[in-house]
């Protein structure tokens, strides 16, 4: 049984293990997408980032229905981790309790950020962004492609690597590789990788030093051309 959509908050830090963040990565203008409720733009600006978080929830709620949005969403996305622990290594969290601390300590940083700041929270639906082409130099996207898997069908899955690599002039990350409840990745990743190259867009998987979801220690390295 896998879980309907969550609006995920996680933290600045979870971004860099997931992502392998370096601080010439956080000097390039990035996008965030789906961002949910993230602390991730919020930090990330702090420290002088230039990053844009997309999500298509920001279209249902004004920033002060996002806060209240973001921590439930981020109990209802503890509930499951709690449901299925042992689908989870707790080694990046020491356990179930610091899971939930963080999570709520990421949501509490995305709702003061789009209160403060909502310029830098941008509406948008997947497969088909508000962006101009080459918008950003690094696209980021997790837990939303790979692990729906049940639920967005394989065009779906095309249609916005295509989408994600139109805004970006370098490079898009996705993390992870492994749908909900599974701890093997994504059954039709080769046939999308042909898919993408015929498109022009070549992709590698390259590991992380991260591991929550059982499994899950890869990303997908995207550019446009020949594989770097």
């Amino acid at each position: 049984m896998t879980l309907d959509v969550v609006m995920t908050a996680r933290s600045f830090d979870e971004y860099r293990a997931m992502f392998g963040l370096t601080d010439s990565d956080l000097s390039r203008r990035i996008l965030d997408c789906p961002a949910g409720a993230s602390g991730f733009t919020c930090e990330a600006t702090d420290r002088g980032s230039d990053v844009t978080a997309c999500d298509v929830a920001y279209f249902a709620y004004d920033p002060e229905g996002l806060a209240s949005v973001a921590l439930s969403e981020t109990d209802r996305g503890h509930a499951y981790v709690l449901g299925h622990a042992d689908h989870y290594a707790w080694t990046f969290f020491a356990g179930p309790d610091e899971h939930r601390l963080a999570r709520h300590t990421a949501a509490q940083q995305f709702s003061a950020d789009i209160r403060r700041h909502p310029g830098r929270y941008v509406p948008g639906r997947l497969p088909s962004l508000p962006f101009s082409d080459a918008s950003f130099d690094l696209v980021l996207s997790s837990h939303l492609l790979f692990s729906y898997a049940d639920t967005l069908d394989a065009a779906f899955h095309l249609d916005t690597i295509v989408e994600l690599m139109r805004v970006t002039s370098h490079e898009l990350r996705i993390f992870p590789l492994v749908p909900v409840g599974s701890s093997e990745p994504y059954p039709r990743l080769a046939e999308l990788l042909d898919e993408l190259r015929n498109r022009n867009i070549h992709c590698r998987t390259a590991n992380v030093d991260y591991e929550f979801q059982r499994g899950a220690t890869q990303m997908l390295v995207c550019h446009h051309g020949p594989s770097s």
